[in-house]
Protein backbone atom coordinates (compact mmCIF):
# COMPACT_ATOMS: atom_id res chain seq x y z
CA UNK A 1 0.00 0.00 0.00
CA UNK A 2 2.82 2.37 0.93
CA UNK A 3 4.54 1.59 -2.37
CA UNK A 4 1.33 2.30 -4.28
CA UNK A 5 0.91 5.66 -2.56
CA UNK A 6 4.50 6.55 -3.31
CA UNK A 7 4.08 5.77 -6.98
CA UNK A 8 0.84 7.75 -7.08
CA UNK A 9 2.50 10.73 -5.43
CA UNK A 10 5.41 10.56 -7.86
CA UNK A 11 3.01 10.46 -10.79
CA UNK A 12 1.24 13.55 -9.48
CA UNK A 13 4.55 15.39 -9.18
CA UNK A 14 5.79 14.37 -12.60
CA UNK A 15 2.51 14.92 -14.45
CA UNK A 16 2.89 18.69 -14.98
CA UNK A 17 6.46 18.38 -16.27
CA UNK A 18 5.55 15.47 -18.52
CA UNK A 19 2.58 17.26 -20.02
CA UNK A 20 3.46 18.41 -23.52
CA UNK A 21 1.74 20.63 -26.04
CA UNK A 22 -0.16 18.87 -28.79
CA UNK A 23 1.66 20.84 -31.46
CA UNK A 24 5.28 21.90 -31.93
CA UNK A 25 5.61 24.55 -34.61
CA UNK A 26 9.00 25.83 -35.77
CA UNK A 27 9.62 29.47 -36.60
CA UNK A 28 12.76 29.62 -38.74
CA UNK A 29 14.35 33.06 -39.34
CA UNK A 30 17.18 33.88 -41.72
CA UNK A 31 19.47 34.57 -38.76
CA UNK A 32 19.20 34.66 -34.98
CA UNK A 33 21.62 37.57 -34.53
CA UNK A 34 19.18 39.95 -36.18
CA UNK A 35 17.07 42.42 -34.12
CA UNK A 36 14.31 42.29 -36.72
CA UNK A 37 13.85 38.57 -36.20
CA UNK A 38 14.10 38.99 -32.42
CA UNK A 39 10.75 40.76 -32.60
CA UNK A 40 9.25 37.87 -34.58
CA UNK A 41 10.55 35.50 -31.89
CA UNK A 42 8.83 37.56 -29.20
CA UNK A 43 5.55 37.39 -31.11
CA UNK A 44 5.91 33.64 -31.47
CA UNK A 45 6.42 33.20 -27.73
CA UNK A 46 3.43 35.44 -27.00
CA UNK A 47 1.24 33.19 -29.13
CA UNK A 48 2.65 30.19 -27.26
CA UNK A 49 1.47 31.75 -23.99
CA UNK A 50 -2.03 32.13 -25.40
CA UNK A 51 -2.31 28.73 -27.09
CA UNK A 52 -2.21 26.01 -24.45
CA UNK A 53 -1.61 23.25 -27.00
CA UNK A 54 1.17 24.96 -29.00
CA UNK A 55 4.93 25.13 -28.49
CA UNK A 56 6.92 27.68 -30.48
CA UNK A 57 10.34 26.32 -31.46
CA UNK A 58 12.35 29.33 -32.60
CA UNK A 59 15.42 28.07 -34.41
CA UNK A 60 17.63 29.36 -37.19
CA UNK A 61 21.22 30.05 -38.23
CA UNK A 62 23.32 32.00 -35.74
CA UNK A 63 24.29 34.25 -38.64
CA UNK A 64 22.86 34.68 -42.12
CA UNK A 65 23.96 31.39 -43.71
CA UNK A 66 21.81 29.89 -46.45
CA UNK A 67 23.21 26.37 -46.16
CA UNK A 68 22.77 26.30 -42.39
CA UNK A 69 19.15 27.39 -42.70
CA UNK A 70 18.51 24.62 -45.22
CA UNK A 71 20.09 22.05 -42.88
CA UNK A 72 17.95 23.26 -39.98
CA UNK A 73 14.76 22.82 -42.00
CA UNK A 74 15.89 19.36 -43.10
CA UNK A 75 16.48 18.45 -39.45
CA UNK A 76 13.04 19.75 -38.46
CA UNK A 77 11.44 17.58 -41.14
CA UNK A 78 13.38 14.53 -39.93
CA UNK A 79 12.40 15.35 -36.35
CA UNK A 80 8.75 15.40 -37.38
CA UNK A 81 7.60 18.77 -36.07
CA UNK A 82 3.92 19.56 -36.57
CA UNK A 83 4.47 22.59 -38.76
CA UNK A 84 7.17 24.88 -40.14
CA UNK A 85 7.11 28.63 -40.75
CA UNK A 86 10.26 29.63 -42.61
CA UNK A 87 11.68 32.88 -43.96
CA UNK A 88 13.71 31.51 -46.90
CA UNK A 89 17.15 33.03 -47.42
CA UNK A 90 17.50 31.28 -50.77
CA UNK A 91 14.05 30.71 -52.21
CA UNK A 92 14.93 28.17 -54.95
CA UNK A 93 17.15 26.09 -52.65
CA UNK A 94 14.57 26.10 -49.85
CA UNK A 95 11.89 24.90 -52.25
CA UNK A 96 13.88 21.72 -52.92
CA UNK A 97 13.98 20.98 -49.18
CA UNK A 98 10.31 21.70 -48.61
CA UNK A 99 9.32 18.95 -51.04
CA UNK A 100 10.35 16.54 -48.28
CA UNK A 101 8.04 18.32 -45.85
CA UNK A 102 5.17 17.89 -48.27
CA UNK A 103 5.97 14.18 -48.61
CA UNK A 104 6.01 13.89 -44.80
CA UNK A 105 2.67 15.66 -44.46
CA UNK A 106 4.16 18.56 -42.46
CA UNK A 107 2.31 21.86 -42.97
CA UNK A 108 4.55 24.65 -44.23
CA UNK A 109 4.08 28.39 -44.47
CA UNK A 110 6.49 31.20 -45.28
CA UNK A 111 6.92 34.52 -43.52
CA UNK A 112 8.94 37.68 -44.20
CA UNK A 113 10.27 36.13 -47.42
CA UNK A 114 8.31 33.90 -49.78
CA UNK A 115 9.11 31.20 -52.32
CA UNK A 116 9.23 31.87 -56.04
CA UNK A 117 5.87 31.77 -57.83
CA UNK A 118 6.59 28.38 -59.37
CA UNK A 119 7.19 26.84 -55.93
CA UNK A 120 4.38 28.42 -53.90
CA UNK A 121 2.32 25.24 -54.02
CA UNK A 122 4.82 23.82 -51.50
CA UNK A 123 3.49 26.14 -48.78
CA UNK A 124 -0.04 26.90 -47.67
CA UNK A 125 0.31 30.63 -47.18
CA UNK A 126 2.66 33.57 -46.66
CA UNK A 127 2.36 35.99 -43.77
CA UNK A 128 4.29 39.24 -43.75
CA UNK A 129 4.92 42.28 -45.83
CA UNK A 130 3.97 42.99 -49.39
CA UNK A 131 7.65 43.34 -50.24
CA UNK A 132 7.06 45.05 -53.56
CA UNK A 133 5.28 47.83 -51.66
CA UNK A 134 8.33 48.40 -49.44
CA UNK A 135 10.33 49.31 -52.53
CA UNK A 136 7.49 51.46 -53.85
CA UNK A 137 7.24 53.48 -50.65
CA UNK A 138 11.01 53.87 -50.24
CA UNK A 139 11.15 55.22 -53.79
CA UNK A 140 8.26 57.60 -53.15
CA UNK A 141 10.12 59.04 -50.15
CA UNK A 142 13.04 59.77 -52.46
CA UNK A 143 10.84 61.24 -55.19
CA UNK A 144 9.21 63.60 -52.71
CA UNK A 145 12.62 65.11 -51.96
CA UNK A 146 14.03 64.92 -55.50
CA UNK A 147 11.20 65.33 -58.03
CA UNK A 148 13.66 65.93 -60.88
CA UNK A 149 15.57 62.67 -60.34
CA UNK A 150 19.30 62.17 -60.01
CA UNK A 151 21.71 59.39 -59.18
CA UNK A 152 20.89 56.55 -56.81
CA UNK A 153 22.59 53.59 -55.16
CA UNK A 154 20.48 50.62 -54.09
CA UNK A 155 21.60 48.31 -51.31
CA UNK A 156 20.03 44.90 -50.76
CA UNK A 157 20.29 41.68 -48.74
CA UNK A 158 20.95 38.28 -50.30
CA UNK A 159 21.07 38.14 -54.08
CA UNK A 160 18.75 35.10 -54.07
CA UNK A 161 16.35 36.41 -51.38
CA UNK A 162 12.95 36.78 -53.03
CA UNK A 163 11.76 39.46 -50.62
CA UNK A 164 14.69 41.80 -51.28
CA UNK A 165 14.44 41.26 -55.02
CA UNK A 166 10.77 42.22 -54.89
CA UNK A 167 11.70 45.40 -52.97
CA UNK A 168 14.32 46.27 -55.57
CA UNK A 169 11.77 45.87 -58.34
CA UNK A 170 9.25 48.01 -56.46
CA UNK A 171 11.83 50.78 -56.12
CA UNK A 172 12.99 50.56 -59.73
CA UNK A 173 9.46 50.47 -61.14
CA UNK A 174 8.47 53.51 -59.08
CA UNK A 175 11.53 55.62 -59.80
CA UNK A 176 11.42 54.82 -63.52
CA UNK A 177 7.65 55.01 -63.91
CA UNK A 178 7.59 51.74 -65.83
CA UNK A 179 7.77 47.96 -65.44
CA UNK A 180 11.47 47.09 -65.17
CA UNK A 181 10.97 43.34 -65.61
CA UNK A 182 11.03 40.35 -63.31
CA UNK A 183 12.42 40.84 -59.79
CA UNK A 184 14.81 42.45 -59.03
CA UNK A 185 14.08 44.52 -62.13
CA UNK A 186 16.64 46.06 -64.45
CA UNK A 187 19.09 48.78 -63.42
CA UNK A 188 18.03 52.37 -64.11
CA UNK A 189 19.88 54.32 -66.79
CA UNK A 190 18.13 57.67 -66.98
CA UNK A 191 14.68 56.10 -66.58
CA UNK A 192 12.32 58.58 -64.98
CA UNK A 193 15.31 60.85 -64.49
CA UNK A 194 17.17 58.31 -62.34
CA UNK A 195 20.48 56.55 -62.96
CA UNK A 196 22.03 53.85 -60.79
CA UNK A 197 25.73 54.49 -60.21
CA UNK A 198 28.51 52.01 -60.89
CA UNK A 199 29.10 49.49 -58.11
CA UNK A 200 25.45 49.25 -57.09
CA UNK A 201 23.32 47.49 -56.05
CA UNK A 202 25.38 46.60 -53.00
CA UNK A 203 24.91 43.02 -51.77
CA UNK A 204 25.14 42.66 -47.97
CA UNK A 205 23.91 39.12 -47.24
CA UNK A 206 22.12 40.69 -44.26
CA UNK A 207 25.47 41.49 -42.63
CA UNK A 208 25.36 44.79 -40.73
CA UNK A 209 29.11 45.35 -40.89
CA UNK A 210 29.16 44.78 -44.65
CA UNK A 211 26.17 47.09 -45.07
CA UNK A 212 27.69 50.03 -43.18
CA UNK A 213 31.06 49.63 -44.88
CA UNK A 214 29.41 49.46 -48.29
CA UNK A 215 27.47 52.65 -47.66
CA UNK A 216 30.59 54.40 -46.31
CA UNK A 217 32.63 53.48 -49.36
CA UNK A 218 29.99 54.37 -51.93
CA UNK A 219 29.24 57.78 -50.39
CA UNK A 220 32.93 58.63 -50.19
CA UNK A 221 33.46 57.65 -53.82
CA UNK A 222 30.35 59.50 -55.03
CA UNK A 223 30.10 62.83 -53.19
CA UNK A 224 27.38 64.08 -55.55
CA UNK A 225 25.09 61.05 -55.06
CA UNK A 226 21.44 62.08 -54.86
CA UNK A 227 19.95 59.13 -52.99
CA UNK A 228 20.92 55.98 -51.12
CA UNK A 229 18.18 53.35 -50.70
CA UNK A 230 18.57 50.22 -48.58
CA UNK A 231 16.03 47.40 -48.72
CA UNK A 232 16.86 46.21 -45.19
CA UNK A 233 17.56 47.50 -41.70
CA UNK A 234 21.03 45.93 -41.70
CA UNK A 235 22.42 49.30 -42.80
CA UNK A 236 21.39 50.85 -39.47
CA UNK A 237 21.62 47.93 -36.98
CA UNK A 238 24.92 49.03 -35.47
CA UNK A 239 24.00 52.44 -34.17
CA UNK A 240 27.46 53.89 -33.52
CA UNK A 241 28.85 52.65 -36.84
CA UNK A 242 25.91 53.99 -38.82
CA UNK A 243 25.99 57.36 -37.08
CA UNK A 244 29.70 57.70 -37.82
CA UNK A 245 29.06 56.88 -41.49
CA UNK A 246 26.07 59.22 -41.90
CA UNK A 247 27.20 62.22 -39.84
CA UNK A 248 29.45 63.73 -42.57
CA UNK A 249 26.37 63.98 -44.83
CA UNK A 250 23.89 65.41 -42.33
CA UNK A 251 24.13 68.94 -43.71
CA UNK A 252 23.39 67.68 -47.22
CA UNK A 253 20.43 65.69 -45.92
CA UNK A 254 19.15 68.73 -44.00
CA UNK A 255 19.38 70.91 -47.11
CA UNK A 256 17.64 68.34 -49.32
CA UNK A 257 20.67 67.77 -51.54
CA UNK A 258 20.97 64.10 -50.53
CA UNK A 259 18.59 61.47 -49.17
CA UNK A 260 19.02 58.21 -47.27
CA UNK A 261 16.02 55.90 -46.91
CA UNK A 262 16.02 52.45 -45.31
CA UNK A 263 13.52 49.63 -44.80
CA UNK A 264 12.18 48.82 -41.30
CA UNK A 265 11.47 50.87 -38.20
CA UNK A 266 13.53 49.33 -35.42
CA UNK A 267 14.10 51.53 -32.33
CA UNK A 268 17.63 52.60 -33.28
CA UNK A 269 16.42 53.52 -36.76
CA UNK A 270 13.70 55.78 -35.41
CA UNK A 271 16.23 57.59 -33.23
CA UNK A 272 18.67 57.98 -36.12
CA UNK A 273 15.96 59.51 -38.28
CA UNK A 274 14.82 61.81 -35.47
CA UNK A 275 18.42 63.03 -35.27
CA UNK A 276 18.49 63.85 -38.99
CA UNK A 277 20.83 61.00 -39.91
CA UNK A 278 18.31 59.55 -42.35
CA UNK A 279 15.28 60.82 -44.21
CA UNK A 280 12.80 57.98 -44.37
CA UNK A 281 11.86 54.52 -43.16
CA UNK A 282 9.32 51.98 -44.36
CA UNK A 283 8.60 49.65 -41.49
CA UNK A 284 7.35 46.11 -41.31
CA UNK A 285 5.65 44.39 -38.38
CA UNK A 286 7.82 41.39 -37.47
CA UNK A 287 6.22 40.83 -34.04
CA UNK A 288 2.89 40.33 -35.78
CA UNK A 289 4.47 37.90 -38.27
CA UNK A 290 5.80 35.61 -35.52
CA UNK A 291 2.59 35.89 -33.54
CA UNK A 292 0.27 35.12 -36.43
CA UNK A 293 2.46 32.26 -37.69
CA UNK A 294 1.57 30.10 -34.68
CA UNK A 295 -2.16 30.70 -35.05
CA UNK A 296 -2.01 30.08 -38.79
CA UNK A 297 -0.08 26.80 -38.44
CA UNK A 298 -2.58 25.64 -35.82
CA UNK A 299 -5.46 26.39 -38.19
CA UNK A 300 -3.71 24.49 -40.97
CA UNK A 301 -2.96 21.53 -38.68
CA UNK A 302 -6.60 21.51 -37.56
CA UNK A 303 -7.75 21.33 -41.16
CA UNK A 304 -9.06 24.88 -41.39
CA UNK A 305 -8.68 27.04 -44.48
CA UNK A 306 -6.47 30.15 -44.38
CA UNK A 307 -6.06 33.13 -46.64
CA UNK A 308 -3.06 33.45 -48.95
CA UNK A 309 -1.26 35.78 -48.72
CA UNK A 310 -1.74 37.45 -45.34
CA UNK A 311 -0.19 40.92 -45.29
CA UNK A 312 0.74 42.62 -42.02
CA UNK A 313 0.92 46.21 -43.26
CA UNK A 314 3.56 48.95 -43.44
CA UNK A 315 4.51 52.10 -41.55
CA UNK A 316 5.88 54.92 -43.72
CA UNK A 317 8.00 57.49 -41.90
CA UNK A 318 9.85 60.67 -42.80
CA UNK A 319 11.54 63.41 -40.82
CA UNK A 320 8.23 65.20 -40.24
CA UNK A 321 6.09 62.32 -38.92
CA UNK A 322 8.82 60.25 -37.25
CA UNK A 323 7.25 60.60 -33.78
CA UNK A 324 3.88 59.20 -34.83
CA UNK A 325 4.37 57.01 -37.92
CA UNK A 326 4.69 53.58 -36.27
CA UNK A 327 1.39 51.85 -35.61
Amino acid sequence: MKKLLTLTAMAAILAPSMAMADYTFALVPKAMNNPFFDLARDGCYKAQEELADVTCEYIGPGEHTELEQIQIVQDLITKGVDGIAVAPSNAPAMAKVLKAAADAGIPVMTWDSDLLDKDKSLRTTYVGTNNYDIGVNLAKLIQARHPDGGTVCLQTGGAAAANHNERLKGARDTLSGKDTGTPPGSALAGDGGWTEISGCPLITNDDGNVAVQGMTDILAANPDLTAFLSTGAFTQWFDNAYRKAAEPYKAKMDSGDMTIVVADTLPMQLEQTKDGLGNGLVGQRPYEMGYKAMYILKDIADGKSVDDPIFTGLDVCDNKNIDSCVQ
